[in-house]
């Protein structure tokens, strides 16, 4: 069996979470994870070394090195390929600011407040209600079985105190649901979504609201002012399969379950 990966902590997200080349590009986009971007960020325009920079990251020199070559690469084939570049997911921590590796006890200029927390290694509070968004660059991405990456928000005394993107690392269709138990989410806003999926969803206690596009953050704020506009019961025919009939009759050529 594989050793389990050792999640790494990064000082901070980034501003940006896309970029692309000049022109049109058949080309498919390349995602660099958040423990890459850190390591690029350390490495390459704070001039740490490897060693340093795996002290920050709480992780081997080895594993720097890895994700360091790894990054390099996807980078070159972004420009060399003229690829679009996609950042976001991996398995990471955010930092909370008390590390020794960090200059002067903190997180050298990584804006890090204590609201901000992972979820990919630490579980919630006991009274921190979860929401969780299919997510794609800032919006509501259609098709839950299809989603690489969830937005999560924390919510206590109905006020978001913390919010974060994880990658589904592969999972699809029906184990999405139980990705979603594992990582504790009380309630799911997406787009379309199956009637497999809907099922596993309330088997694992996850209030859904699906048919629901636009803005992430905006839906989450929509369903704490009770205003989001959403359906307990929706399909890919809500979206851009109106025209070409339900997943289940093949008419969009895959499965949403």
């Amino acid at each position: 069996m594989a050793r389990p990966q050792r999640c790494r902590r990064i000082c901070r997200e980034p501003e940006y979470e896309s970029f692309a080349p000049q022109g049109v590009s058949a080309a498919a986009p390349i995602r660099l994870s958040l423990d890459e971007f850190e390591v690029i960020r350390l490495v390459d325009l704070e001039k740490l070394t490897h060693e340093q920079c795996a002290a920050r990251m709480d992780i081997s020199r080895t594993t720097v090195t890895e994700i360091c070559e790894s990054a390099h690469t996807k980078l070159a084939a972004c420009i060399v390929e003229g690829r679009s570049l996609l950042i976001g997911g991996g398995n990471y921590r955010l930092c909370d600011g008390s590390s020794p590796a960090c200059p002067e006890g903190r997180c050298g200029g990584c804006h890090w407040t204590p609201a901000r927390t992972a979820y990919a290694c630490i579980t919630k509070g006991e009274n921190v209600m979860r929401i969780a968004v299919t997510y794609e660059n800032g919006q509501v991405f259609p098709h839950f079985g299809h989603t690489e990456q969830f937005k999560l928000y924390d919510v206590e005394e109905g006020k978001i105190t913390a919010a974060q993107v994880v990658d589904t690392q592969g999972s699809g269709h029906g184990a999405l649901a139980g990705f979603l138990a594992e990582h504790q989410v009380n309630a799911l806003i997406c787009g379309g979504i199956g009637g497999g999926a809907q099922v596993a969803l309330e088997s694992a206690g996850i209030r859904l609201y699906a048919g629901v596009d636009g803005s992430a953050d905006q839906a989450v704020a929509a369903l704490l002012a009770g205003t989001l506009d959403s359906s307990s019961r929706a399909n890919c025919t809500m979206h851009q399969h109106e025209a070409e009939g339900p997943c289940g009759d093949h008419g969009c050529g895959h499965s949403c379950h």
